[in-house]
């Protein structure tokens, strides 16, 4: 008897919802189930992003499979921004052939949430936001002026279904909310606060009455801080608060950017309040016994100042220091940041790569902060300066060169050069006025020491700029800050902003991190970026801190690998003739990473790359960097990267031998700096 043969077919049962909605940084199966025949020759699964014009995206799923059965599974982990959309799996066999497609749209809390006065409207308020799901709108007011949503605010508005402004598929939704300002009264704070499953944000707007020329009295003006909105004003009325626009929206605020880490629950982070920690009085020095000299750096709060210390340390001794001051018109505010910068120092203690704090004066006057002085300035301008006579062979650039390869000697502009950190190794030409010493002897040995030093420094310095870069001093600069860094992240310390212009050189080119807070003018720097109410280095800030105002150690490792770049390109701007806009933050954001600069080795380019991984957690850890780093200056020691004499008896005289040995035996194989990093706070 003949049998007719079973007909081919391919059957696909999804194994969960084909439309799923997945929180940010969460993980999810897609599983589908398969009954084939006969048997299957191919599969494959693609990821689909309709907002993308690209192709879609193949992945691999893991299959099992039985008598005519399968079952295939695609793990998608820790998903991201950009990865929702249409995932579909496709089956084949010689016969015939199925699909079954999968929708992934991502959750996300409000990320945006901003109070304003329309333009065109000046009798509302307006507040939008964004998020997945679409967020529902709360209005609060309270009538204390705060800077923060408290649970003590009235509710007097709930718009559960506010206005979608703009939906797209897979992305999240933008809404908008109003109310009518002329109803809600004056003198109080109101509060936008944006809601949804996954989380809340929350923007304030000020209003206050002030009076005017007016004879009228009183006009209503609107504050969405830092600046005013002002509304039927005219003359000198319109003058004044266009003044007190300008003011209040352009003067900064002065913080400290170094953070203390007390306590962590999985990525929250509790920072310890600065102004809680301890201070201890064996800092105090006689301020009479400082004697200043040429301003080094000044910004929008205060200044550093160069001084001549007299019995710091011992009685005799005589030092010159670097003294951080507030300006005459400081505040209460930025008299207690400056308090904290001097305890963060304090509670930190010595290491031999940051400026290491040497006293301060707290009583009796205004509040200095005495720190290590360094010598050549900052490494962004000490870097550009030195570009006009950098020596490194080709071959150490790139092993596939010819090993005989010539030198180079680049010949840069001195136009290149410029003091936009704030603290040059030049400084400025004007001195401030000096504060006599208290006894005659004292002042009698300052003019002695301040004429034989002055001589001394001069030729230390001039030999310092007769003296080349070499692939070595860039290595050895890369070290340094790394094991400095590594130290703060010991202390639990997170720096927020790292770069070139935050890190001095001192005498035998030992690099030395440091703040300048209050001694940038972060108004005319082009580095510092406006973003919401700050100025911001947006090109040194990873990721998650420009888009989540998110900080660990783990975003100052991405500022790390920016430094890098800076260094191996003597001091050009990171991502040269781009524009911090829109379409930069996209590209940040989607993994853009800058080419290889001119003068860094392939495997300090790695290095660069491995702290630019999108996912923190995959950034190297500075003790795995700077162990790294130390290798490759053992690789170069015997090798001579200049023409000239080698001047060992500058060597910084670090020394790393075995600051690491466990850690670089445990990752001598493989690739160490694509390994997770260990970073543990609590």
């Amino acid at each position: 008897l003949l049998h007719p043969a079973e007909r081919g077919y391919v059957h696909l049962t999804p194994g969960q919802a084909t439309s799923q909605e997945v929180a940010l940084g969460e993980s999810v199966k897609l599983q589908v189930h398969i009954k084939a025949y006969p048997e299957l020759h191919h599969w494959v699964w693609e990821h689909m992003n309709p907002l993308k014009n690209s192709k879609p995206t193949r992945l691999e799923g893991q299959m099992i499979s039985g008598n005519n059965w399968y079952n295939n599974t695609l793990l998608l982990s820790r998903l991201q921004e950009g990865e929702g959309g249409l995932y579909t799996f496709y089956a084949l066999n010689n016969v015939t052939n199925g699909s079954v497609t999968f929708s992934i749209s991502l959750k996300s809390s409000p990320r945006v949430c901003k109070i304003k006065v329309p333009a065109d409207d000046p009798s509302i308020l307006q507040c939008t936001a964004i998020g997945y799901p679409a967020p529902h709108i709360e209005w609060y007011q309270c009538p204390l002026h705060s800077d923060r949503y408290s649970e003590d605010y009235r509710l007097i508005h709930n718009d559960s279904r506010p206005q979608v402004v703009k939906k797209l598929p897979f992305q999240e939704v933008e809404v908008e909310s109003i109310i009518l300002f002329q109803e809600l009264g004056d003198n109080f704070t109101f509060c936008c606060v944006a809601i949804n499953e996954e989380g809340n944000a929350s923007d304030m707007f000020h209003s206050v009455t002030i009076a005017t020329f007016s004879p009228q009295g009183l006009q209503h003006c609107f504050s969405a801080l830092p600046g005013y909105f002002c509304h039927d004003i005219l003359g000198k009325e319109k003058f004044l608060l266009l003044f007190l626009l300008f003011y209040f929206t352009l003067k900064p605020k002065y913080q400290v950017r170094w953070k203390i880490i007390e306590a962590c629950e999985g990525n929250n982070y509790i920072f310890i309040d600065p102004t809680q920690l301890p201070y201890n009085e064996k800092w105090e020095f006689p301020r009479n016994n400082l004697q200043f000299g040429k301003t080094l750096g000044a910004g929008a709060f205060g200044k550093v100042v160069e001084a001549t210390a007299f019995g710091l340390g011992k009685e005799d001794s005589v030092l010159k220091v670097a003294v951080k001051m507030l300006k005459a018109s400081a505040d209460t505010d930025e008299q207690e940041a400056l308090m904290s910068e001097l305890k963060i120092l304090s509670h930190l203690g010595h290491h031999q790569n940051i400026v290491n704090l040497l006293g301060a004066c707290t009583c009796g006057g205004p509040i200095l902060v005495i720190t290590e002085y360094c010598r050549y300035g900052d490494l962004l301008n000490f870097l550009r300066k030195k570009a006009e006579s950098i020596m490194i062979q080709d071959s150490a650039l790139d092993t596939s060169m010819d090993s005989a390869a010539d030198y180079k000697n680049i010949e840069l502009e001195k136009k290149y050069i410029r003091s936009d950190s704030g603290f040059s190794s030049q400084g400025l030409e004007t001195y401030v006025e000096m504060r006599p010493v208290s006894s005659s002897s004292s002042s009698a040995a300052s003019d002695s020491v301040q004429v034989r030093g002055r001589s001394l420094e001069e030729e230390g310095e001039a030999r310092e700029d007769l003296r080349p870069l070499n692939l070595s001093d860039l290595l050895q600069f890369s070290s340094q800050v790394a094991q400095g860094m590594a130290f703060l992240a010991s202390k639990n310390c997170i720096h927020r902003d790292l770069a070139a212009r935050n890190v001095l050189i001192s005498d035998g080119r030992v690099a030395k991190i440091c703040d300048f807070g209050l001694a940038r003018d972060i108004m005319n720097d082009s580095n510092y970026v406006v973003k919401g109410n700050a100025r911001l280095p947006v090109k040194w800030m990873a990721p998650e801190s420009i888009f989540d105002c998110i900080y660990t150690v783990q975003s100052d490792v991405w500022s790390y690998g920016i430094l890098l770049w800076e260094i191996f390109s003597l001091g050009k701007s990171p991502y040269p003739g781009m524009v911090v806009n829109s379409k930069f933050y996209s590209m940040v954001k989607q993994g853009y990473q800058m080419a290889r600069p001119d003068f860094a080795p392939l495997e300090m380019y790695s290095i660069m790359q491995a702290c630019w991984s999108l996912e923190p957690t995959r950034r190297p850890t500075f003790d795995q960097i700077g162990c790294f780093i130390q290798k490759e200056l053992e690789v170069h020691k015997e090798q001579d990267y200049t023409n000239l004499p080698s001047s060992a008896e500058e060597d910084s005289g670090c020394d790393t031998s075995g600051c690491c040995e466990e850690s670089c035996e445990q990752e001598e194989s493989g690739q160490p700096l694509l390994k997770g990093n260990n970073y543990q706070f609590c």
